[in-house]
């Protein structure tokens, strides 16, 4: 079993007197990150939301008969925490009634357990996101030298734990994840109209990865507004899906300042949207796919070594552009990503002349773990 970074993190701050909440998308690891954790505890009970005799009893809830449904367990896990309704207060009733009780929830959907847990829970709660699995976590699982040798793969078939756990059966596993269980919490909403067109999008923007997204002319291609395509990329978005990056601009007049771009947080997912799984020696989009994968991967290095930063491309109304930067404490750096390491790449003059202090770096193959962990 691969160690998650998440375990230590969460172990380290349990009975601290905080509600802590495990987010992240369906098959992610959460219900096993939490049973290993449970396993060193005692008095543990777990409770899952999906069921409905405990969606039920925590209907209309009170003290007195949320402690009958815990008794005298010290460490309670509520799984797929946002099927359960209000569940926001029911964990505010039970942290500030028995203090001594450790609460753990899990949700696979933020826009669902966010919107219940904020407001009942200021300063209550530590909130943690779970991703697939991370290029860091198998480094440390097996060996840098054994991870690199898998990058190929992963730029295709991705990290979602049942992919590192089912090698020479991906193809099925991804389109089993792709059809049956990531979108399963976002086509419940009353907001999604048209489900085909909500498919349609996603294979519009797999397409364009790594490249500049116009929420006008995707519509126009799939037949939807721009602001329903806009809606409809928050949601998945908040469902961890995909996350968008946001052009940078401070200096220069000719900077995009409305610029985005999206990006997948798992390359296998991306490419079952699509059905592609080519080898990447065979792939026209190889550059795209390792820009997808390092943007990802270094997402999840920064979120579990609590390395704060904003992060954006830039890119000029001349077409000048950075993959990647990242702004911390106002110092700049940049990055430039390359599948190919004998190509040789110049950073642009333009950006450089207007941040003279930002730092540049070339990420290639050759040099991914010093970027990644």
């Amino acid at each position: 079993m691969v160690t998650r970074f998440l375990e230590h993190i969460i172990t380290s701050n349990l009975y601290k007197n905080k509600v802590i909440l495990i987010l992240g998308a369906r098959q992610t690891g959460k219900t096993t990150l939490l049973k290993k954790i449970a396993e060193q505890q005692e008095r543990t009970i777990w409770l899952n939301g999906d069921e409905y005799d405990i969606q039920q009893r925590f209907k209309n809830a009170t003290s007195t008969n949320l402690k009958a449904l815990i008794g005298n367990h010290k460490l309670v896990i509520i799984d797929e925490a946002q099927r359960i309704e209000n569940i926001g207060l029911s964990l505010k009733l039970l942290h500030d009634t028995y203090p001594d009780v450790q609460l753990i929830a899990t949700g696979s959907s933020a826009f669902e357990l966010q919107n219940k847990t904020n407001e009942p829970l200021t300063g209550r709660k530590l909130e943690y996101q779970l991703f697939p699995i991370s290029f860091a976590e198998m480094v440390q699982h097996h060996s840098e030298l054994l991870e690199n040798r898998s990058i190929k793969s992963r730029l295709v078939y991705g990290y979602y734990p049942e992919i590192i756990n089912n090698e020479g059966n991906e193809i099925d596993v991804l389109k089993s994840l792709a059809d049956s269980y990531l979108f399963r919490d976002i086509l419940m909403l009353d907001t999604i109209k048209k489900p085909e067109k909500l498919v349609k999008l996603l294979q519009a923007l797999a397409f364009q990865i790594g490249s500049e997204v116009s929420y006008n002319e995707i519509g126009n291609s799939i037949g939807l507004d721009s602001k329903t395509v806009e809606v409809y990329i928050n949601l998945l978005e908040k469902s961890f899906v995909l996350f968008r990056l946001n052009s940078y601009n401070r200096n220069l007049r000719n900077e995009l300042k409305l610029g985005k771009k999206i990006y997948f947080y798992d390359n296998g997912i991306r490419n079952a949207i699509i059905s592609s799984f080519q080898i990447i020696e065979a792939r026209q989009d190889a550059g795209a796919l390792f820009e997808n994968f390092l943007v990802s991967e270094r997402m999840k290095f920064n979120h579990y070594s609590k390395n704060y930063v904003n992060t954006f491309f830039w890119r000029t109304k001349e077409q000048q552009e950075i993959d990647y930067i990242e702004e911390k404490n106002a110092e700049i750096s940049a990055f430039e990503f390359k599948w190919s390491a004998n190509k040789k790449v110049k950073f642009s003059k333009t950006f450089t002349n207007a941040y003279p202090n930002a730092k540049t770096q070339l990420i290639t193959f050759d040099n991914i773990t010093t970027f990644l962990s």
